[in-house]
């Protein structure tokens, strides 16, 4: 893979996660503050970036799947250590969402 494309996708990787991991931390101090619903329209937003990083993360499974070698580097194991931190935290500020709802009565 040409160096320039390789490194496109390990950024876009870093950068879609690092933004999902943003909108939820920022999802759960609204539902904190019992504004559930704009809590939940962050959660949709990580959801969006998320997206965003799995495109970079497929465009890499995709060269790889036809044959051609990846090189594995820091930078690339960092930005999958991104990636799975930043679905971890979406998923549990989702559930944190979902207790403070349930505290407040929605």
């Amino acid at each position: 893979m040409e160096e320039t494309v390789l490194m496109e996708s390990i950024m876009g990787l870093i950068v879609h996660s690092g933004n999902t991991k943003s909108e939820c931390m920022e999802a759960i101090q609204l539902a904190k503050k019992g504004q559930i619903q704009e809590a939940k329209e962050k959660i949709q937003l990580a959801n969006d970036s998320l997206i965003e990083a799995h495109h970079s993360q497929t465009a890499l499974l995709s060269q790889e799947a036809r044959g051609e070698k990846v090189e594995v580097s820091m930078l690339l194991i960092h930005a999958q250590d991104h990636l799975m931190n930043a679905i971890t935290f979406r998923d549990l500020a989702s559930e944190m969402i979902e207790l403070y709802e349930r505290i407040k009565g929605e």
